[in-house]
């Protein structure tokens, strides 16, 4: 886990070296365009401020940038100060590693809160979508493989596959999309609110309504995003099932004449969800940290994948880097745990194998 995550933070620092436009590169730009309408009003030319080649975050340390020419160079050298950016890159970055390792993440480049207080903040919103998206895509796609397998080849193994492969193939912003004409007063019917979370008076509600109001927000963000995430699960639970089926076990224990429902639940339901119990977490962090994107943007929900895009935007690179770290190593926290759950499971797994004892 520690040389993937130092690798991964190297990956994408040396990334962001390539990315032209950092932050002192917009300071100076919005007031190279603020300088250019005036000077426009007073007819002036752009002659005057016109900059040299554009820089990206490994060149911002120097001081070749774009709309700099006829700035004040103190200026920018405090604009470099105030970012970091009068280091080397290689300093910045052992500096920054040396930082996360005691979960120091700073602050942001653009507001006077932490890093650690922004992600706090967006969290709740994220928790919510990955959280309950997860469990109704587990408690929608187990009892559907399931019953697609004891089906298999009959009409409603036929029917449900494609119900799945309409699911699968619909991406989740676009479903999302025709739930809000739908649904949330865009053409036809205004039954579920566009924005939030909660609405304005949740705290007058009574405990019953804030929970009603909670999941009435929810209804449609969840349902866009639980259409595209459950057709894997689905599918993967029916293959899982169909191959333990036809294994030597299962045939032995029917022709000893034992129920139908204990085999499967006794014998094949613990060998068959090896593998989606397996899946759980990186089902979960795929649903926290990368599907929700548009969902957030579509119900304007202020959550984590916002907060991850705008920061893209805007070059704010403590934003990018400590919620990169701090997602990878929860990430594989979680890949940890799954696999410490499939060794519970099953029995027949020994770790200690792969060490050579």
């Amino acid at each position: 886990m520690i040389p993937t995550l130092f690798g991964i933070m190297l990956i994408n620092f040396i990334i962001i070296q390539a990315a032209p436009g950092g932050p002192v590169q917009q300071i100076l730009s919005k007031m190279r365009g603020q300088s250019s309408d005036m000077d426009m009003r007073f007819g002036g030319g752009d002659d005057m401020m016109a900059g040299g080649a554009s820089a990206g975050f490994g060149g911002d340390h120097s001081s070749a940038y774009k709309g700099a020419q006829g700035i004040d160079p103190a200026f920018i050298k405090e604009l470099e100060k105030q970012f970091g950016f009068d280091k080397p890159a290689h300093e910045r970055f052992i500096l920054m590693i040396k930082n996360y390792l005691t979960f120091d993440f700073g602050k942001s480049y653009f507001s006077d809160q932490t890093v650690v207080s922004l992600v706090c903040s967006k969290m709740p919103v994220s928790i919510s979508l990955g959280l309950w998206t997860t469990l109704f895509v587990y408690l929608i796609s187990i009892p559907l493989g399931v019953a697609k397998a004891v089906r298999d080849g009959t009409q409603f193994d036929v029917w449900t596959s494609a119900l799945v492969i309409i699911a699968y193939a619909v991406p989740s912003f676009l479903f999302a999309l025709f739930l809000i004409i739908v649904f949330s007063g865009g053409s036809f019917f205004s039954i579920f609110p566009l924005r939030g979370l909660v609405s304005d008076y949740h705290d007058k509600l009574s405990w019953f309504g804030q929970i009603k109001d909670y999941f009435w927000h929810l209804a449609l963000p969840l349902t866009a995003m639980i259409m595209s995430g459950f057709a894997k699960l689905t599918l993967l639970t029916k293959n899982s099932f169909l191959e333990e089926i036809n294994k030597q076990y299962v045939v032995t224990a029917r022709a000893k004449g034992a129920p139908r429902h204990r085999v499967l639940y006794n014998h094949i339901f613990r060998n068959a969800m090896l593998i989606v119990i397996a899946g759980f977490p990186a089902a979960f962090i795929a649903v926290l940290f990368t599907s929700s994107l548009l969902i957030e943007v579509l119900f304007s929900l202020d959550g984590l994948g916002l907060l991850g895009f705008e920061a893209a935007l805007s070059r704010n690179y403590p934003v990018m880097f400590g919620t990169l770290y701090m997602f990878t190593l929860l990430g594989m926290m979680l890949h940890l745990l799954g696999d410490v759950c499939y060794m519970l499971v099953d029995r027949r797994i020994d770790l200690s194998a792969s060490r050579g004892h």
